[in-house]
């Protein structure tokens, strides 16, 4: 865990969402983190991360940007990918002198039929549209032109960043060392990253490879003594029987887990805790925390103004975001990605 709270400042460093080179933090630790202040209180958030997945980035920046309070973020190292989203719920944005900041389109991985690749294609541009706005948002730039700025893999110095809009100062404290992270994933990553990534060993290839390389062994040892057809034949077989077993799983997973999750949230909404925190308890529900954790982070919140409800209606009706009367509910579509994603403007 690498969302760490203290004395008003929250850092953020390591992978975004996942754990591939060490440290990393996850939407859920941020809701735990924030929850132990005061949502009008101010904040600093400290970013040095390489990047990670697109959707929980979003889902911390939105997190973020809709705080009653005053966040100021500086990025120490590097803010790269989804860290530089994350970046731009700062009303202010400081880059540290030596520091890098990185946007570009996400990217993500399809198995499957010809409709699932159409899908994906379509979860990503409406991700990437959100993106783009997100940081028109801050620069004062149009969405066309910040998108046309993503899909190039823009890599900007503490200046740079500074010139076109994403950050509004470069402070004059020396930027730390980046974040690990294997940056030859990237197409344009300056080469001194690179570098460094080959010279510590950064590689998502290498973390796997003790296991992908055990079941090559296995592989080859059986196809030496079959013939081409019976190769293909196998494979065949091998590749029928995982997606029985898939769908199969998927089947049975589903229905366990929508029975579980509804089991959770009856337990988390009759907690005592929850009183004057329905919607921190709303959204504690949609994270993957214990019901003994969500109580604990309940107990550390302050209970909600009687009027926060119709504030935070009224907020998202001015925003675009819902219609008056109605109440946004936090998910993990790609409806709430797009929608939690643009920033409320002071």
């Amino acid at each position: 865990m690498a969302a760490l709270l203290a004395e008003g400042e929250l850092t953020l460093s390591g992978d975004v969402g996942d754990a591939w080179f060490g440290d990393h933090f996850t939407y859920s630790e941020v809701v735990v983190a924030l929850a132990q202040i005061e949502d009008s209180a101010d904040l600093t958030v400290r970013i040095n991360s390489g990047g990670g997945i697109a959707t929980e980035g979003a889902a911390i920046h939105a997190l973020l940007a809709r705080r009653q309070g005053r966040t100021n973020v500086v990025v120490e190292g590097i803010a790269a990918s989804a860290a530089s989203l994350i970046a731009m719920a700062g009303e202010t944005v400081t880059m540290a002198q030596g520091a890098i900041m990185m946007i570009h389109d996400p990217s993500g991985m399809t198995f499957g039929t010809s409709d699932d690749h159409a899908k994906s294609i379509e979860g990503l541009e409406a991700l990437a549209t959100a993106y783009a706005r997100v940081y028109a948002a801050k620069s004062g730039r149009s969405s066309k032109e910040c998108r046309e700025i993503m899909k190039r893999e823009t890599w900007m110095t503490s200046a740079e960043a500074v010139e076109r809009g994403f950050a509004d100062e470069a402070g004059s404290d020396s930027a730390g060392a980046v974040a690990a992270f294997d940056y030859r994933i990237y197409a344009h990553a300056p080469k001194r990253l690179t570098a460094l990534a080959r010279k510590n060993g950064w590689s998502r290839e290498a973390a796997g490879a003790p296991a992908a390389k055990s079941v090559a062994t296995t592989r080859q040892q059986e196809e030496n003594s079959m013939t081409e057809k019976e190769r293909a034949d196998a494979l065949a077989a091998e590749i029928e029987q995982m997606k029985t077993a898939h769908a199969t799983a998927l089947t049975r997973a589903g229905a366990e887990a929508i029975a579980a999750d509804r089991a959770r949230r009856a337990s988390v909404m009759a907690l005592e805790e929850v009183k004057g925190r329905e919607s921190l308890a709303d959204t504690l529900c949609a994270t993957q925390l214990s019901v003994e954790e969500i109580k604990a982070a309940l107990s550390a919140a302050p209970k909600a103004a009687a009027n926060q409800g119709d504030y935070e209606q009224r907020r998202l009706a001015a925003a675009g975001l819902a219609q008056p009367g109605t109440v946004e509910k936090a998910d993990h579509g790609w409806g709430s990605v797009v929608a939690q994603t643009n920033k409320r403007r002071a």
